[in-house]
């Protein structure tokens, strides 16, 4: 695997361990991986069926002629500006632009690093900084806030700032969007390498830090290709597409189904459960993927409408604890579709594909689902034996090709070249994995990460606090919600409002401030001091009424 000119010059850590060529022989010779590269299957699309819609974005629909075009320019413009392999971000909502944008990056030869516009200054300079973003593309202003003004606080600060590109508004002394488009887009573009790094997405970890994961061409690749075997997708189905376009899981029904397997992409950029529904319905959507949020208001919005959604063939549910019930009343409200829970990670998505057997409601709504092309062992907790319970460990052709840091590659593969998940799962008979918990401190708001100890690490700073913990408790509505437990400087503590201020002061991103404080005078330890977070998780789902 090749690391593009520019980006961190290593090796990747155990390189002939996981992808030695026995196991790239076989994920070519299983046609996972192939020697087309997103490039290809553009060019393909554009000779085959240049009027074809493939992204819908409210009024705006765009064709493969448009796109191709308006791709085209953007490459060629940062072709001007730098050479191939060096990274360029995006910190945009679900836009129409952002399908032309990321196609832009990948003709340059460049690695697409999608941020999440929730982001504030503290992550966002980590981020930029640590990915060498070269360039940055942001909306003027997004729900009153002024991504302008921010940018111009965090680029001062960095020893390489990027080039900032503003998108849909007044570019207040940035390079304004509109101007790329005038870069005449008809040259020769690199030759892509489909085994080098594309696309870099930060995930949050242990550690505190968030964790660079690289893709290749060919490891997207093989999702896809694993989605179109499993998901009963057909050229000319119709996605509906909120999942913020940032995450692996947006990203790839907004900019990769379109091409390689056909599809449509209908987007949106701000969820409601009631707007959904009537999308899905003028537009025919076919599938949709989306946390437990997304579903159980889609559900709702159904039930009043009184609506069946006959066009709807899939709904995949994953990234949160997804409760069984909602499954089964989906299932019963969208009598055509499969709707089932799968699991998966940035590091290797969708590791399991559901229960895709037709009728098979009971695996659906109450198992994780089947392993994909991901292999799939459980280890006990000596990190030996494998067997039918324990931490799930996946290798397979869609699976990251590396951290951006080495150091975040230690310990997280092991001697087998299988990724380390921190997941707990048991296995079931038919090969139905359940997921039971997490070994990774993890709370999933929205189908956001948010790294515990990263908030603790800076509550801990806080004139009242004198030790903090905060976990994960389930939330009907966003999947789950942040309980800073806190053991006070002095009495009464701090309330939400207090940490909300400290935070927003370090701009920390709203998302992963904590929904409820709760005062103790002591939090519970082992015996060799560490804090046992399970213990106040079950404190707390008996003590604290759920919303």
């Amino acid at each position: 695997m090749t690391l593009p000119t520019g980006h961190q010059r290593r090796e990747i850590a155990g390189r002939s361990i996981r992808w030695n060529a026995a196991m790239a022989a076989d994920a070519y010779a299983q046609g996972w991986w192939c020697r087309d590269t997103l490039a290809d299957a553009l060019a393909r699309a554009l000779d085959a069926m240049p009027d074809r819609v493939v992204v819908v974005d409210g009024q705006t629909r765009l064709d493969i002629r448009t796109l191709h075009d308006h791709a085209a320019r953007v490459a060629a413009a940062l072709m001007d500006r730098f050479p191939p392999g060096q990274v360029v971000s995006f910190m945009l909502p679900n836009w129409h632009e952002a399908a032309a944008i990321y196609l832009g990056i990948t003709l340059a030869g460049m690695v697409a690093h999608p941020l999440p516009p929730a982001l504030r200054d503290a992550d966002l300079s980590f981020l930029l900084r640590d990915s060498e973003s070269r360039l940055v593309f942001i909306p003027a202003r997004l729900r009153d806030f002024d991504y302008r003004a921010m940018l111009a606080r965090v680029a001062s600060a960095l020893p390489k700032p990027p080039e900032v590109v503003v998108l849909r508004g007044d570019a207040g002394g940035h390079t304004p969007y509109q101007s790329l488009l005038t870069t005449v887009g008809q040259r020769s573009f690199p030759r892509l390498d489909p085994d080098a790094v594309r696309m870099i997405l930060y995930t949050s970890g242990t550690t505190g830090r968030p964790k660079g994961v690289m893709h290749s061409h060919n490891s997207i690749h093989a999702l896809i290709r694993q989605i179109g075997r499993h998901w009963r997708v057909e050229a000319g189905d119709t996605f509906l597409v909120p999942s913020p376009i940032s995450h692996i899981g947006g990203s790839i029904y907004a900019f990769e189904c379109p091409l390689l397997l056909g599809t449509r992409a209908v987007l949106m950029d701000q969820w409601d459960g009631d707007a959904a529904l009537g999308l899905m319905r003028a537009e025919g959507c076919t599938h949709m993927a989306g946390a437990t949020p997304f579903l159980d208001h889609l559900v709702a919005a159904a039930r009043r409408a009184g609506e069946v959604l006959p066009h709807l063939k899939v709904f995949i549910c994953g990234g949160a604890a997804v409760p069984p019930a909602l499954i089964r009343a989906a299932a019963d409200q969208f009598r055509s579709a499969m709707v089932t829970r799968v699991y998966g990670s940035t590091e290797v998505p969708v590791t399991t594909v559901g229960a895709t057997a037709r009728g098979d409601l009971s695996h659906a709504a109450d198992t994780d689902g089947r392993a994909g092309i991901a292999d799939v062992r459980l280890y006990a907790h000596d990190g030996q034996s494998a067997g039918e319970v324990g931490e799930v460990r996946a290798r397979g052709p869609q699976m990251l090709v590396g951290y951006h840091r080495a150091d975040d590659e230690d310990g997280a593969f092991d001697d087998d070249g299988y990724f380390r998940t921190g997941d707990l799962a048991r296995r079931i008979p038919g090969g139905y994995l359940v997921i039971t918990g997490r070994i990774k401190d993890i709370i999933i708001r929205n189908g956001e990460n948010i790294s515990a100890k990263d908030v603790e690490d800076l509550l801990a700073g806080h004139p009242m606090v004198r030790e903090i913990a905060i976990v994960g408790l389930p939330d009907p509505r966003t999947g789950e919600r942040a309980c800073a437990v806190v053991v006070p400087a002095w009495a009464p503590g701090p309330d939400v409002a207090s940490l909300r201020a400290f935070l927003e002061a370090r701009g920390v991103a709203r998302f992963k401030i904590p929904e409820r404080v709760v005062v103790w005078d002591a939090l519970p330890r082992n015996e060799v001091g560490k804090v046992l977070k399970q213990t106040i998780r079950d404190v707390l789902m008996e003590t604290v009424t759920p919303r």
